[in-house]
């Protein structure tokens, strides 16, 4: 049996990401792009998958660094050839990866972005809400902020998943793991306003997305950071926050005021502690930073 081509084999490798694992098409289209650099620079070096040594995949992460990639960029690169090795050693297509023997590059910690709750107030405050798209905005940065929700899961929630009479929503998060997430009645009170007062002017479609756009249909990613730019240059901030930054922001208040690690690691639907634990060298760094500024002898 012969046996498939690079090409067909990365693209089988993107469906499955695509269909069986439920993978955004962000995600899809920086994996694809990642596997095409790939795929181009075995055929220059006349190689192929089946067959390539760790020795091999060295030698191309050396031309990354040589083209000058930054070691956060080549690190990804070799992630994206990793989950294909596995995806084709799963098939049966190939009997091991060397990738799972090549070295990860070390990068450097990059703390995440954290807004002061005067900074996030603002931010929500700023939208016109004598307009329907104004109030649907209030609405969508009030969420992001009250459950720490991925900008995905935000834009993936239909009108059944909430349940705004018990404060909670239902959010299906990285891998379709379905998770429950209260949120504080002002944000329920917020939705709950644009779902009486401004949807309907939005829906032609009779869509069952929670958020939509002016033209009627699911409102995209792209779309809420688009929007959460334009409220940050009007409110005059010189941060450059992202949706994500909403959930760190929301992660590190929640343990600044008291919440215990592993509540937080289930309202952010993480898998490991590990991936939480991040916010606590946040929370202590704020602390150690607030001492500094106000002690009489700092």
């Amino acid at each position: 049996m012969t046996t498939p081509g690079t090409d067909e084999l990365v693209a089988a490798y993107l469906e499955s990401l695509e269909v069986e694992r439920n993978a955004s098409p962000r995600t899809v289209a920086a994996y694809s792009s990642d596997l095409a650099q790939f795929s181009d620079w075995l055929e220059r070096q006349n190689l192929a998958l089946a067959t390539l040594t760790y020795r091999n995949l060295r030698g191309y992460l050396g031309e990354l660094d040589r083209a000058r990639y930054s070691r956060r960029t080549i690190a990804r690169k070799l992630s994206s050839v990793r989950s294909l090795f596995a995806f084709l050693v799963d098939r049966g297509i190939v009997a091991g990866s060397p990738a799972d023997v090549v070295a990860t590059p070390k990068l450097p910690k990059r703390l995440p972005v954290i807004a002061s709750s005067d900074t996030i107030g603002a931010l929500i405050d700023s939208p016109d809400i004598t307009t329907p798209l104004g109030i649907r905005d209030r609405a969508i940065l009030e969420l992001l902020y009250a459950g720490g929700l991925r900008v995905s899961e935000l834009t993936g929630l239909d009108l059944g998943d909430l349940d705004l009479s018990q404060g909670q929503v239902r959010v299906m998060g990285k891998g379709s793991k379905e998770r429950i997430v209260p949120i504080h009645r002002i944000a329920a009170t917020r939705i709950s306003e644009y779902i009486r007062t401004a949807r309907p002017k939005l829906d032609k479609h009779a869509e069952e997305a929670l958020f939509l756009n002016r033209l009627g249909t699911r409102l995209s990613a792209d779309g809420v950071r688009r929007l959460m730019k334009r409220y940050l240059e009007k409110t005059g901030s010189a941060m450059a926050l992202s949706p994500h930054a909403l959930r760190h922001s929301f992660a590190t208040h929640m343990l600044e005021s008291g919440a215990d690690l592993r509540s937080v690691q289930e309202l952010l639907g993480h898998v490991a502690l590990s991936t939480t634990q991040i916010y606590t060298h946040l929370s202590a760094r704020r602390l150690q930073d607030v001492h500094k500024k106000a002690h009489p002898r700092g």
